[in-house]
Protein backbone atom coordinates (compact mmCIF):
# COMPACT_ATOMS: atom_id res chain seq x y z
CA UNK A 1 0.00 0.00 0.00
CA UNK A 2 1.38 3.27 -0.58
CA UNK A 3 1.84 6.08 2.37
CA UNK A 4 -0.87 8.13 1.79
CA UNK A 5 -1.32 11.67 3.43
CA UNK A 6 -4.08 12.03 5.93
CA UNK A 7 -6.99 13.82 4.78
CA UNK A 8 -8.23 16.95 6.35
CA UNK A 9 -11.15 17.46 9.13
CA UNK A 10 -12.48 19.81 6.57
CA UNK A 11 -14.83 20.65 4.17
CA UNK A 12 -13.96 20.48 0.40
CA UNK A 13 -15.27 20.79 -2.41
CA UNK A 14 -15.73 19.25 -5.85
CA UNK A 15 -13.25 20.62 -8.45
CA UNK A 16 -14.52 21.04 -11.95
CA UNK A 17 -13.12 21.39 -15.31
CA UNK A 18 -13.96 25.56 -15.55
CA UNK A 19 -12.49 26.30 -12.35
CA UNK A 20 -9.34 25.09 -12.47
CA UNK A 21 -7.94 28.15 -13.76
CA UNK A 22 -10.02 30.35 -11.14
CA UNK A 23 -7.93 27.97 -8.57
CA UNK A 24 -4.59 28.54 -9.94
CA UNK A 25 -5.38 32.72 -10.81
CA UNK A 26 -6.42 33.37 -7.11
CA UNK A 27 -5.36 30.16 -4.83
CA UNK A 28 -8.40 30.34 -2.93
CA UNK A 29 -8.92 29.48 1.09
CA UNK A 30 -9.88 26.11 0.15
CA UNK A 31 -8.98 22.88 2.64
CA UNK A 32 -8.92 20.39 -0.28
CA UNK A 33 -10.50 19.42 -3.86
CA UNK A 34 -11.96 16.09 -5.35
CA UNK A 35 -11.92 15.53 -8.67
CA UNK A 36 -13.45 12.88 -11.55
CA UNK A 37 -10.42 11.21 -12.67
CA UNK A 38 -12.40 10.20 -15.72
CA UNK A 39 -12.54 13.93 -16.97
CA UNK A 40 -8.32 14.14 -17.29
CA UNK A 41 -7.62 10.99 -18.84
CA UNK A 42 -8.32 12.33 -22.17
CA UNK A 43 -7.40 15.65 -21.52
CA UNK A 44 -3.53 16.31 -21.15
CA UNK A 45 -4.20 20.27 -20.46
CA UNK A 46 -6.27 19.97 -17.55
CA UNK A 47 -4.39 17.15 -16.60
CA UNK A 48 -1.55 19.56 -16.16
CA UNK A 49 -3.41 22.32 -14.26
CA UNK A 50 -4.26 19.57 -12.26
CA UNK A 51 -1.08 18.12 -11.65
CA UNK A 52 0.19 21.87 -10.72
CA UNK A 53 -3.12 22.50 -8.27
CA UNK A 54 -1.80 19.29 -6.53
CA UNK A 55 1.04 20.87 -5.30
CA UNK A 56 -1.11 23.85 -3.71
CA UNK A 57 -4.03 21.43 -2.38
CA UNK A 58 -5.04 18.31 -1.10
CA UNK A 59 -6.57 16.20 -3.91
CA UNK A 60 -9.17 13.57 -3.52
CA UNK A 61 -9.79 11.13 -6.65
CA UNK A 62 -13.64 10.13 -6.60
CA UNK A 63 -13.84 7.89 -10.29
CA UNK A 64 -17.48 7.20 -11.37
CA UNK A 65 -16.56 4.93 -13.88
CA UNK A 66 -14.85 1.79 -12.22
CA UNK A 67 -18.25 0.03 -12.08
CA UNK A 68 -17.27 -2.85 -8.99
CA UNK A 69 -20.87 -4.05 -9.38
CA UNK A 70 -20.74 -4.25 -12.99
CA UNK A 71 -21.88 -8.45 -14.22
CA UNK A 72 -18.58 -8.23 -16.58
CA UNK A 73 -16.17 -7.34 -14.48
CA UNK A 74 -13.58 -3.99 -13.64
CA UNK A 75 -12.28 -3.11 -16.88
CA UNK A 76 -8.70 -3.56 -15.60
CA UNK A 77 -7.31 -1.20 -18.72
CA UNK A 78 -9.58 1.57 -17.26
CA UNK A 79 -8.56 0.64 -13.80
CA UNK A 80 -4.79 0.92 -15.13
CA UNK A 81 -5.44 4.29 -16.62
CA UNK A 82 -6.92 5.81 -13.14
CA UNK A 83 -4.21 4.00 -11.21
CA UNK A 84 -1.46 6.01 -13.39
CA UNK A 85 -2.88 9.45 -12.95
CA UNK A 86 -3.68 8.51 -9.13
CA UNK A 87 0.11 7.51 -8.62
CA UNK A 88 1.34 10.99 -10.34
CA UNK A 89 -1.17 12.64 -7.83
CA UNK A 90 -0.91 10.58 -4.76
CA UNK A 91 -4.40 11.61 -3.28
CA UNK A 92 -5.63 11.62 0.26
CA UNK A 93 -8.64 9.21 -0.80
CA UNK A 94 -9.52 7.14 -3.65
CA UNK A 95 -13.86 6.42 -3.83
CA UNK A 96 -16.30 5.03 -5.79
CA UNK A 97 -20.03 3.83 -6.09
CA UNK A 98 -21.92 0.80 -4.52
CA UNK A 99 -23.30 0.67 -8.31
CA UNK A 100 -22.89 -0.42 -11.86
CA UNK A 101 -22.37 1.25 -15.87
CA UNK A 102 -21.32 -1.20 -17.86
CA UNK A 103 -22.35 -3.83 -20.30
CA UNK A 104 -21.06 -5.27 -22.94
CA UNK A 105 -18.36 -2.73 -23.44
CA UNK A 106 -20.82 0.34 -23.58
CA UNK A 107 -20.28 3.19 -20.42
CA UNK A 108 -23.70 3.59 -19.40
CA UNK A 109 -24.07 7.68 -18.01
CA UNK A 110 -25.64 6.51 -15.05
CA UNK A 111 -25.28 4.36 -11.48
CA UNK A 112 -27.14 1.48 -11.91
CA UNK A 113 -28.37 -0.55 -8.89
CA UNK A 114 -27.96 -4.28 -7.78
CA UNK A 115 -29.99 -6.58 -5.60
CA UNK A 116 -28.36 -7.14 -2.04
CA UNK A 117 -27.94 -11.10 -2.17
CA UNK A 118 -24.78 -13.10 -1.24
CA UNK A 119 -23.82 -13.73 -4.54
CA UNK A 120 -23.75 -9.89 -5.57
CA UNK A 121 -21.92 -9.55 -2.06
CA UNK A 122 -19.08 -11.85 -3.25
CA UNK A 123 -18.85 -10.64 -6.78
CA UNK A 124 -18.69 -6.88 -5.25
CA UNK A 125 -15.94 -7.92 -2.88
CA UNK A 126 -13.63 -9.69 -5.73
CA UNK A 127 -14.23 -6.54 -7.73
CA UNK A 128 -13.06 -4.55 -4.62
CA UNK A 129 -10.14 -6.59 -3.81
CA UNK A 130 -9.15 -6.36 -7.62
CA UNK A 131 -9.23 -2.48 -7.55
CA UNK A 132 -7.69 -2.20 -4.28
CA UNK A 133 -4.43 -4.25 -5.74
CA UNK A 134 -4.71 -2.13 -8.74
CA UNK A 135 -4.19 0.90 -6.88
CA UNK A 136 -2.22 -0.35 -3.60
CA UNK A 137 -4.78 1.59 -1.36
CA UNK A 138 -7.94 1.27 0.08
CA UNK A 139 -10.97 2.44 -1.75
CA UNK A 140 -13.91 4.46 -0.09
CA UNK A 141 -17.19 2.87 -1.27
CA UNK A 142 -20.16 5.33 -1.69
CA UNK A 143 -23.89 4.57 -0.64
CA UNK A 144 -26.29 4.78 -3.60
CA UNK A 145 -28.94 7.29 -4.11
CA UNK A 146 -32.15 4.60 -4.91
CA UNK A 147 -35.21 4.67 -7.15
CA UNK A 148 -36.22 1.37 -6.54
CA UNK A 149 -35.58 -1.55 -4.45
CA UNK A 150 -35.04 -5.13 -5.13
CA UNK A 151 -37.37 -7.78 -4.02
CA UNK A 152 -34.14 -10.41 -4.59
CA UNK A 153 -32.42 -8.59 -1.89
CA UNK A 154 -32.33 -10.57 1.18
CA UNK A 155 -30.25 -8.05 3.38
CA UNK A 156 -29.94 -3.98 4.25
CA UNK A 157 -27.92 -1.43 2.24
CA UNK A 158 -26.20 -1.20 5.66
CA UNK A 159 -25.60 -5.08 6.20
CA UNK A 160 -24.36 -5.14 2.63
CA UNK A 161 -21.79 -2.21 3.39
CA UNK A 162 -20.86 -3.54 6.25
CA UNK A 163 -20.06 -6.69 5.38
CA UNK A 164 -18.26 -5.51 2.08
CA UNK A 165 -16.14 -3.78 4.76
CA UNK A 166 -15.25 -7.36 6.93
CA UNK A 167 -14.43 -8.80 3.34
CA UNK A 168 -11.89 -6.53 1.43
CA UNK A 169 -11.28 -3.92 4.34
CA UNK A 170 -12.13 -1.52 2.57
CA UNK A 171 -13.50 2.35 3.92
CA UNK A 172 -16.59 4.05 3.20
CA UNK A 173 -17.85 7.08 1.81
CA UNK A 174 -21.30 7.95 3.77
CA UNK A 175 -23.42 10.36 1.18
CA UNK A 176 -25.58 12.35 3.65
CA UNK A 177 -27.86 13.38 0.33
CA UNK A 178 -28.38 10.09 -0.77
CA UNK A 179 -29.62 8.78 2.38
CA UNK A 180 -32.45 11.54 2.40
CA UNK A 181 -32.56 10.26 -1.12
CA UNK A 182 -32.71 6.91 -0.38
CA UNK A 183 -35.02 7.30 2.72
CA UNK A 184 -37.61 9.54 0.87
CA UNK A 185 -38.01 7.31 -2.27
CA UNK A 186 -38.22 4.03 -0.21
CA UNK A 187 -40.16 5.51 2.52
CA UNK A 188 -37.31 4.39 5.31
CA UNK A 189 -36.44 6.74 8.24
CA UNK A 190 -33.17 8.26 7.17
CA UNK A 191 -31.85 8.35 10.91
CA UNK A 192 -32.46 5.18 11.61
CA UNK A 193 -30.61 4.05 8.59
CA UNK A 194 -27.47 6.58 9.91
CA UNK A 195 -27.90 4.30 13.35
CA UNK A 196 -27.01 0.88 11.61
CA UNK A 197 -24.68 2.64 9.23
CA UNK A 198 -21.04 1.17 9.93
CA UNK A 199 -19.98 4.31 11.04
CA UNK A 200 -16.09 3.06 12.14
CA UNK A 201 -15.43 2.87 8.60
CA UNK A 202 -16.28 5.90 7.13
CA UNK A 203 -13.60 7.94 5.85
CA UNK A 204 -15.81 10.66 4.17
CA UNK A 205 -19.04 11.99 4.05
CA UNK A 206 -20.63 14.15 0.84
CA UNK A 207 -23.57 16.39 0.98
CA UNK A 208 -25.09 17.16 -2.94
CA UNK A 209 -28.36 19.34 -4.09
CA UNK A 210 -30.97 17.46 -5.54
CA UNK A 211 -34.83 18.40 -7.14
CA UNK A 212 -38.09 16.87 -5.90
CA UNK A 213 -40.31 15.86 -8.97
CA UNK A 214 -43.67 15.60 -8.19
CA UNK A 215 -45.94 12.83 -9.50
CA UNK A 216 -49.44 11.99 -10.73
CA UNK A 217 -50.26 10.00 -7.80
CA UNK A 218 -49.96 13.28 -5.94
CA UNK A 219 -46.58 11.49 -4.00
CA UNK A 220 -42.98 13.06 -4.87
CA UNK A 221 -39.65 11.37 -6.07
CA UNK A 222 -36.41 13.12 -5.41
CA UNK A 223 -33.66 13.44 -7.97
CA UNK A 224 -29.79 13.25 -7.13
CA UNK A 225 -28.64 15.74 -9.23
CA UNK A 226 -25.89 17.70 -8.11
CA UNK A 227 -27.58 21.01 -8.95
CA UNK A 228 -28.51 22.69 -6.22
CA UNK A 229 -27.66 24.36 -2.75
CA UNK A 230 -28.08 21.68 -0.13
CA UNK A 231 -30.81 21.45 0.81
CA UNK A 232 -32.11 21.95 5.15
CA UNK A 233 -33.13 18.14 5.05
CA UNK A 234 -29.74 16.84 4.53
CA UNK A 235 -28.26 19.60 6.46
CA UNK A 236 -30.24 18.21 9.80
CA UNK A 237 -29.04 14.86 8.57
CA UNK A 238 -25.44 15.97 8.28
CA UNK A 239 -25.90 17.11 12.10
CA UNK A 240 -26.72 14.04 13.27
CA UNK A 241 -24.31 12.13 11.66
CA UNK A 242 -21.21 14.29 12.98
CA UNK A 243 -22.69 13.85 16.17
CA UNK A 244 -22.97 9.95 15.70
CA UNK A 245 -19.51 9.14 14.02
CA UNK A 246 -17.60 12.65 14.60
CA UNK A 247 -16.25 14.79 11.75
CA UNK A 248 -15.02 13.41 8.46
CA UNK A 249 -13.52 15.01 5.79
CA UNK A 250 -16.36 15.90 4.07
CA UNK A 251 -17.25 17.10 -0.03
CA UNK A 252 -19.88 19.57 -1.28
CA UNK A 253 -20.72 17.97 -4.80
CA UNK A 254 -22.55 20.31 -7.66
CA UNK A 255 -22.15 18.75 -11.12
CA UNK A 256 -24.92 20.62 -13.01
CA UNK A 257 -25.50 24.50 -13.21
CA UNK A 258 -22.61 24.41 -11.65
CA UNK A 259 -22.05 28.01 -9.43
CA UNK A 260 -18.83 30.13 -8.85
CA UNK A 261 -16.23 28.52 -7.22
CA UNK A 262 -17.19 31.13 -4.19
CA UNK A 263 -20.44 29.54 -3.90
CA UNK A 264 -18.99 26.06 -3.52
CA UNK A 265 -16.45 27.39 -0.90
CA UNK A 266 -19.32 28.95 1.12
CA UNK A 267 -21.12 25.79 1.18
CA UNK A 268 -18.11 23.85 2.49
CA UNK A 269 -17.48 26.69 5.04
CA UNK A 270 -21.35 25.92 5.72
CA UNK A 271 -20.72 22.28 6.70
CA UNK A 272 -17.94 23.23 8.60
CA UNK A 273 -20.11 25.39 10.65
CA UNK A 274 -22.69 23.02 10.97
CA UNK A 275 -20.23 19.90 12.24
CA UNK A 276 -18.44 22.43 14.38
CA UNK A 277 -21.69 23.82 16.39
CA UNK A 278 -22.64 19.93 16.52
CA UNK A 279 -19.51 19.13 18.39
CA UNK A 280 -19.65 21.64 20.28
CA UNK A 281 -23.70 21.16 21.03
CA UNK A 282 -22.43 17.48 22.34
CA UNK A 283 -19.72 18.56 24.26
CA UNK A 284 -21.69 20.90 26.55
CA UNK A 285 -24.30 17.77 26.86
CA UNK A 286 -21.58 15.33 27.98
CA UNK A 287 -20.11 18.45 30.19
CA UNK A 288 -23.86 19.13 31.99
Amino acid sequence: MHTVSAAPLRAGVGLRLQHLKTVLDTRPEAAWFEIHPENYLANPHAAEMLFEIARLYPISVHSVGVSVGSAEGVDRRHLARIGALIDRLNPILVSGHLAWSTHEGDYLNDLLPMPYTQEALAHVAAQINQVQDALGRPYHLENPSNYLGFKDSTMTETTFLAELVERTGCRLLCDISNVHVSAHNLGYDARRYMDEFPGHAIGEMHLGGFEVEAEDSGSSVIIDTHSQPIDDHAWDLYAYAVERFGMRPTLIEWDNAIPSLETLLEEAGKAEAVAMRTLAGARRALAG
